[in-house]
């Protein structure tokens, strides 16, 4: 903590200090509170405590308990609102139980996030954006995207193996996920993971061959290449100009210039422009003969 501090200076008011990577409040509850206390003479250093812990293990005393340690956010491992699909995965949650967690949550005052799961065993894509329709209804402050991947020598292999489970191919859950970006950016709920942090481990261990490094650019080019492909359509020139956010002109352009070169192997021309103006997944396409000034990339 001593050494957090230092490398990141006044930006500390800024920061939280995070227990993550399991069920903060399904704990032992002597050891979270032996966590807590360790963390406490940092606290008027830090913006304040965020935690990530089942929907099944958040109450109204837990959460008061907490507030005593400056408790600042929590991020609910929902994964799905089907509740066939929860079952099927040992969840040992519900779908109301997630909705039960919310309302507390937001009556405790601090802010929400929700952590989902595309591909699930059981799931199909119309589940999963079901899922993602009632995470928005529910309206958190956060959400988390992970598609799954199946790891050796877990029951999730097992089923794979036995033909039991077949996951979605990377294309799939590309697609899907692309479409779940549109959703909380139209909803303006914040989308801050999609995808697995990319590590040695991951990729010697994981089956099925739909982990990608790189996954959220992956969905943020098809974005781009969906709606290119639909507004190009409706154009008879060959020669178009395209319009996006500065921000976004890697994403138009796609990982290693993909969305390009199949757009250029389809005959099409393309010069780019840019417009602080549009919003971040917006695209432009107009016929180059109606546009001048515009500058190629």
């Amino acid at each position: 903590m001593e050494q957090a501090r230092r490398q990141l200076g006044a930006q500390t008011k800024q920061t939280e200090i995070a227990f993550f990577g399991g069920s903060f409040t399904a704990i032992d509850r002597a050891y979270m509170l032996s966590l807590l206390e360790a963390a406490k003479p940092y606290l008027d250093d830090f913006y304040g405590v965020r935690i990530s812990t089942r929907p099944d293990a958040v109450d109204k005393e837990v959460l008061l308990l907490l507030k005593r340690y400056h408790l600042t956010a929590v991020e609910l491992g929902a994964q799905s609102m089907d509740n066939s699909v929860l079952e099927l995965n040992h969840r040992g949650h519900t779908a109301e139980d997630v909705v039960t967690a919310c309302r507390l949550i937001r009556e405790c005052g601090v802010s929400l996030g929700l952590q989902m799961m595309t591909g699930l065993y059981g799931a199909t894509p119309q589940s999963d954006i079901a899922t993602a329709q009632q995470f928005i209804v529910l309206h958190p402050d956060t959400v988390r995207v992970y598609p799954t991947v199946i790891l050796k020598d877990t029951d999730l292999a097992r089923l794979y193996q036995d033909g039991a489970f077949v996951p979605y191919t990377l294309a799939r859950s590309v697609d899907v996920c692309a479409k779940l970006i549109l959703l909380f950016a139209k909803a303006d709920i914040q989308l801050i993971r999609l995808g697995l942090h990319d590590s040695d481990s991951l990729r010697q261990n994981s089956l099925g061959g739909n982990y990608h490094p790189a996954f959220k650019e992956l969905c943020e080019n098809k974005i781009f290449d969906d709606s290119f492909l639909r507004q190009a359509a409706l154009t008879e020139s060959k020669q178009l100009v395209l319009t996006v956010h500065p921000k976004s002109v890697s994403k138009l352009v796609g990982q290693r210039k993909s969305n390009l070169q199949k757009w250029q192997a389809m005959g099409y021309s393309v010069t780019i422009q840019t417009d602080e103006r549009l919003n971040t997944y917006d695209l432009g396409v107009c016929n180059a003969t109606e546009i001048t000034g515009s500058t190629g990339i």
